[in-house]
């Protein structure tokens, strides 16, 4: 076996010639047969010398000439060293003759030297980054691997972190973390590796962005497919082996609800890493803390009035965080320490309870004893109409929506015979078309109380309620504050 060692010209012309030179004194003498005719017979008998070529033990042809053979191995030699660059190459196989003299000549030179070419392989010398005990990647010399491994760090943390990690390695203690301070505990594979040498084909051996890529992402070259007519999403995931989910995450220009079309890219490939980066992180951050909101009842405060107390207000904190992530994704975080830098203030509402029987809650009470809405609020035969209708109640009495005081009762043109309620807290409520009022102006009413009897008085095409609700003299959907 013999090494290829680029330099020189003159190293070159000598590395030709000990290649030449190494192959073919590489034959044992025991390999040699020589014709066990005499020599006065071999005088008057002519014989020819032939030479039968076996590669790794295996048999591949008889040549008439050594010569022949040795002219393959250089060239191959000399194909390996301009397809390469600074790699130790050698022979990945032995070649020995077995010299014989012969009546007549059975070499085949044309198709031993074709079996000879298919068989003939350099080997380099490489070194392999081996996860799990398993060589994956094979790189010029372990320089270049360990820096692969140092870029796939790089793609998670910067060099700096990396060499402020390796300085602190002889730290006694850690100083407490500054205010928004980030600080690299770790940085590691997910997989054992280590670095071994082995003896490959040229072909095998990666660059340091091929091998980068390649523990990336499981494979140096993604698969792409052509969409077809007929295809959607699913379909195409599930052709090619993935869910939904991880072939939206392979293209995340698209969505569950788009559309491919016909002749569009997509990615099909299943990345499975080979290897994935953990960083150990602990991070401090100054925080908010959320206020509580907080109600107080006062039986001082009518019921249905609310006013504010107090102002809420954030308080803060100082948080320390033990992260852990993989590949960028976070997997981990725990709060290791807090410390509180401003309490946060309450905010605080007053409740009023106290029950006023001329002022309403604010619930309003849907006004009829059932019923459905038979026309809504809005436009309606080129005209507004302000409130809701009701029909088919199960009876026909009409109730106050709340407490309050009736400011109108009384017949009112299209409206026929109405009532109107005021709340005393800014709201009005209307309620019209009724057959007959059992209520009278500045009579006080409680909510719920029977304040007349459904009719169809006024401009109306039917027995129903027409209902109107105001607040501070705007008219309102009344579906906004009743239900039933």
């Amino acid at each position: 076996m013999f090494f290829l060692n680029k330099g020189s010209k003159s190293s070159k012309l000598a590395k030709k010639q000990s290649l030449k030179t190494a192959v073919m004194t590489a034959f044992t003498a025991s390999a040699l047969l020589f014709s066990s005719v005499s020599a006065s017979a071999a005088e008057s008998i002519k014989l020819t010398t032939v030479y039968h070529v076996y590669h790794n033990q295996q048999y591949i042809g008889t040549v008439s000439n050594k010569e022949i053979v040795e002219k393959i191995v250089e060239e191959k030699a000399v194909q390996f060293e301009e397809s390469t660059k600074d790699l130790n190459l050698e022979f990945g196989s032995d070649i020995e003759y077995i010299k014989e003299q012969v009546f007549h000549s059975t070499a085949n030179d044309t198709k031993t030297i074709q079996d000879l070419e298919s068989v003939i392989q350099l080997q380099a010398e490489a070194s392999s980054i081996v996860i799990d005990g398993q060589p994956v990647a094979f790189l010029e010399n372990q320089e270049t691997a360990e820096d692969v491994m140092n870029r796939l760090k790089l793609n998670f943390v910067t060099q700096e972190q990396l060499d402020t990690l390796e300085a602190r390695k002889s730290a006694p203690e850690l100083p407490p973390l500054q205010e928004n301070e980030t600080r690299i505990l770790d940085v590691r594979v997910s997989k054992n590796v280590s670095f071994d040498s082995e003896k490959v084909t040229p072909d095998k051996i990666m660059s340091a962005e091929e091998a980068v890529t390649f523990l990336q992402k499981g494979t140096l070259e993604e698969k792409k497919y052509v969409a077809q007519p007929g295809d959607v999403l699913g379909t195409i995931a599930n052709n090619h082996g993935l869910t939904l989910a991880e072939f939206l995450t392979l293209n995340p220009e698209l969505t569950e609800d788009s559309v491919v079309n016909i002749g569009q890219e997509v990615n099909v490939t299943a990345l499975k890493p080979y290897l994935e980066i953990i960083v150990e992180k602990e991070e401090n951050r100054k925080e908010a803390i959320p206020f509580a909101n907080q109600v107080v009842e006062d039986a001082n405060v009518p019921k249905g009035e609310t006013k504010v107390q107090q102002e809420g207000k954030n308080g803060e904190r100082s948080v320390n965080y033990r992260i852990s992530t993989q590949n960028g994704a976070t997997i981990s975080s725990v709060v290791t320490s807090e410390t509180v830098l401003a309490e946060p203030v309450n905010h605080i509402v007053v409740k009023g309870t106290k029950v006023i029987p001329s002022r309403g809650t604010g619930n309003l009470a849907w006004p009829t004893v059932g019923g459905y809405v038979s026309s809504h609020q809005g436009q309606r035969w080129g005209r507004a109409h302000k409130g809701i209708d009701i029909a088919r109640p199960s009876n026909r009495m009409i109730k106050a929506a709340d407490n309050g005081k009736v400011v109108s009762a009384g017949y009112d043109g299209g409206y026929g015979n109405k009532i109107v309620i005021d709340h005393q807290n800014g709201l009005r409520t209307v309620y019209a078309h009724l057959d007959s009022i059992s209520v009278s102006v500045g009579q006080t009413v409680s909510q719920g109380s029977a304040i007349g009897v459904m009719g169809s008085t006024g401009n109306s095409t039917g027995v129903h309620l027409h209902f109107e609700v105001y607040k501070n003299g705007a008219l309102q959907n009344p579906l906004n504050y009743v239900h039933q």
